[in-house]
């Protein structure tokens, strides 16, 4: 797989993030976004527990999706205050995302700014927060709403691996499934190309996210990321400015998830094997015509 790391700025305009990184949509870091953000250095562990410590969420560990597991179903469920102590005392292989903190403590919206010059449509009443412990891991896949995401990171770091939705194919997407069976897992040290031939033509972005970091996604962008130290991050989601990218969010939303989720309850066994062989067919006749073209490594 070719990799390369994503462009990296303090600032930068409105006008030459529309033309450079948004109309393109090309991922990139923005370092300076955050700083004159309360949240930057309020947000805390101590803090968050004190305010809605009692609350129960939703947790995940790092196994993949079984035969019979729902899109989004939860490993356990357990207080948010007795979570971000397991992840203090060491490391807890154990993540949340999609956790609305602010409609329990809706104050945590005055601690940061909407980057709206950079973006419209933002769902003002969703930021979420995604937390994680350290070795805990986001198996790859793409954000099923389609959104642009601005995600800051505030505690810990991430390595992060994206890549474009035009690279489905080449890295096993599942009909009716915004996942890959490809694995992921380590792939920094060693991506398992002895298994899945195809990832070797695909082209992705990495960096590892830090305190005050904020990624800019563009919409449908692949990403897998490794939770290097416990952390948390916040993702700003914005609809997609294209008429056709929110019908094809919608689509995702009310119609392959539920999909997607009907043939596991009617067939799992069956649809988790057929899933994976149909990745695989795609893989193949994608590599077989990119040496066709002779594109080779260059795709």
């Amino acid at each position: 797989m070719k990799i390369q790391s994503i462009d990296r700025v303090e600032h930068i305009s409105a006008e030459d993030f529309r033309t450079q990184y948004f109309e393109p949509r090309k991922p990139l870091i923005i370092t300076g976004l955050s700083k004159a953000w309360p949240a930057r250095d309020k947000w805390t562990w101590d803090y968050f527990k004190s305010i809605v410590g009692d609350k129960t969420v939703g947790v995940y560990n790092n196994e993949r999706a079984g035969a019979k597991t729902l899109v989004n179903g939860a490993d356990d469920y357990i207080r948010f205050g007795d979570y971000l102590d397991m992840i203090q005392q060491g490391p807890v292989k154990l993540r949340i995302f999609l956790f609305n903190i602010f409609q329990h403590a809706p104050q945590l919206v005055d601690d940061f700014t909407w980057p709206d010059e950079f973006a419209k449509g933002f769902l003002k009443k969703y930021p979420m927060l995604f937390v994680g412990g350290e070795g805990s891991i986001a198996h790859m896949h793409y954000d099923i709403d389609l959104s642009h995401i601005f995600h800051t990171q505030f505690v810990g770091r991430k390595r992060v691996l994206l890549l474009e939705n035009n690279q489905s194919k080449l890295i096993y997407r599942m009909p009716l499934t915004v996942e890959s069976a490809a694995s992921f897992v380590n792939w920094k040290e060693q991506l398992d190309e002895a298994n899945y031939p195809a990832l070797q033509y695909a082209r992705g972005y990495s960096t590892i996210l830090e305190h005050g970091d904020t990624m800019f996604m563009p919409g449908g962008y692949w990403h897998h990321m490794e939770y290097l130290d416990g952390g948390f991050a916040m993702s700003l989601r914005a609809l997609d400015h294209t008429l056709a990218g929110k019908l094809n969010g919608l689509y995702h939303i009310a119609g392959l998830r539920s999909m997607n989720n009907l043939m596991i309850r009617m067939a799992p066994q069956w649809w988790y094997h057929y899933k994976r062989k149909v990745a695989r067919q795609r893989a193949e006749r994608a590599m077989k015509q990119l040496e066709v073209a002779g594109n080779g490594r260059q795709y």
